[in-house]
């Protein structure tokens, strides 16, 4: 459902008392736990550490962002891979392949180097 027109975008006015002023490239990371505040103009090139249950993660506002709020930046879950034993061996011969081709590779590139 959407937001009411009426009521306008959800701004946070702590926010804006905190970066009125200040220039952009010499503050700190503003702390925040509001993660329904709107992004606004004002805050393009702050960053804000916004809170996802655990820990603030730094979030850089830039001018794409705008209109945004600041939870889509800031995911609350992690990700975990699923599988167990069999994708371990699967990722482990992917690097051994990478290995190998990454030392043909050097060795190509290299004129007057030995093949073995």
């Amino acid at each position: 459902m959407t937001r009411s027109i009426k009521k306008g975008i959800n701004i946070d006015e702590r926010l804006l008392k905190k970066i009125a002023g200040k220039n952009p490239l010499n503050t700190e990371i503003i702390k925040t736990w509001k993660r329904a505040a709107v992004i606004s103009p004002e805050m393009v090139g702050f960053s804000f550490g916004v809170y996802n249950g655990k820990v603030h993660i730094a979030v850089l506002a830039t001018e794409d962002m705008v209109g945004h709020r600041l939870g889509e930046f800031s995911p609350t879950k992690k990700f975990t891979k699923h599988g167990g034993k069999m994708q371990k061996e699967l990722e482990q011969k992917k690097k051994e392949a990478e290995i190998t081709q990454a030392k043909t590779a050097t060795a190509a590139a290299i004129p007057g180097a030995k093949k073995k």
